[in-house]
């Protein structure tokens, strides 16, 4: 299996380093310019390419770590020459580009797995993983915290280019609407409110409450607000059976407290993780790779990044409007 890489910043170096973990054989770079992807293709041995192309000509699978609003023409492209795909999340910077790219790989008979790297992460992964096997009974209030601090100020950053990115809420706080979605099913309302930069629309600081079909409610919690080099995560799950607890920055960073029958307080229980052996980012990987060579179900479907973007599209508008926004079912073809 013949990859390439579209991009060299953060993420493009962090999923060369994740498909050099699988017997897959990274063929070669995209960037803006020859001189930006050299030292990555000098570190795997492989070659730069000029443009999406010829990088097409001579892989078998693209993987796209590009700014979001580039995500869509190069998904569509690269579908167009029947290549499986991976896409960074979000999907894309708007819900019509989301569908337009789900159905064209479809029609072309490609996979297109959404980078969703929270659902590989080891606590969130074991949390779910009790969820379902019914340990915290019904599922009731979930609460999701992500602060980090502000994408640096330098020429032309993308991140801080609302239209390209879609600020804080879009690039940031969709890896917990995911993540919510996953633990308590769709989500039918969306309410959100935000402080900040006005002149980074919608804001460093945002707080989004999700109320689910299910009738589980979310409190989401996203930051840019906070000082470098913070980067801490938190998250609560609460059903009639327990409580999962999560704090990046604790000892014991995931704590399951459980009542006992009759409904005596039974105290702690260590809930089974496996140790953090690999990256998460490797995991998502491996599970992609795994899925192409098996052509079995992708992990996480387009369909979830498609309804986390309409999450986080959802949150922005609330914010603009100060109103709930209700959110449509997704066609079922796109689920």
């Amino acid at each position: 299996m013949r990859v390439g890489i579209v991009g060299v910043g953060g993420m493009g170096s962090t999923h060369a380093a994740a498909w050099n973990t699988t017997p897959a054989r990274i063929a070669g770079f995209m960037a803006t310019t020859e001189e930006h992807a050299q030292p990555l293709a000098d570190q795997y041995g492989a070659r730069v390419f000029p443009d999406l192309a010829a990088m097409l000509a001579d892989v078998d699978v693209v993987d796209i770590c590009t700014p979001t609003h580039l995500h869509h023409d190069m998904v569509m492209q690269s579908a167009a020459a029947g290549r499986h795909v991976v896409c960074e999340k979000p999907l894309a910077r708007t819900v019509a580009d989301g569908q337009a790219m789900i159905r064209h790989c479809q029609q072309a008979g490609v996979k297109l797995f959404v980078a969703h790297v929270v659902r590989f992460f080891p606590e969130y992964a074991g949390a779910k993983q009790a969820v379902d096997a019914g340990q915290v009974g019904d599922v009731a209030v979930v609460r999701l915290k992500r602060d980090v601090f502000r994408p640096r100020k330098a020429r032309d950053n993308w991140f801080l280019d609302f239209e390209r990115s879609g600020g804080m809420i879009l690039d940031l706080m969709i890896h917990d609407f995911d993540y919510a979605r996953w633990v308590a099913g769709d989500v039918a309302t969306v309410y959100c409110k935000h402080i900040g930069d006005p002149s980074i629309s919608p804001g460093d600081h945002g707080l989004a409450i999700l109320t689910h079909r299910s009738g589980a409610i979310s409190h989401v919690e996203g930051s840019w607000a906070y000082p470098p080099p913070t980067f801490r995560t938190e998250f609560e799950i609460a059903g009639s059976q327990g409580l999962i607890l999560h704090s990046s920055e604790a000892t014991a960073p995931i704590t399951q407290r459980m009542h006992a029958a009759g409904g005596d307080a039974a105290g702690d229980v260590p809930l089974p993780s496996s140790p953090l052996l690999e990256s998460p980012y490797a995991g998502e990987i491996r599970a992609f790779y795994d899925a192409i060579v098996h052509d079995a179900p992708v992990p996480v479907t387009a369909g979830d990044g498609l309804a986390a973007l309409q999450i986080a599209l959802a949150a922005i508008a609330s914010t603009q409007t100060g109103q709930p926004v209700r959110l449509d079912p997704l066609p079922e073809v796109l689920t």
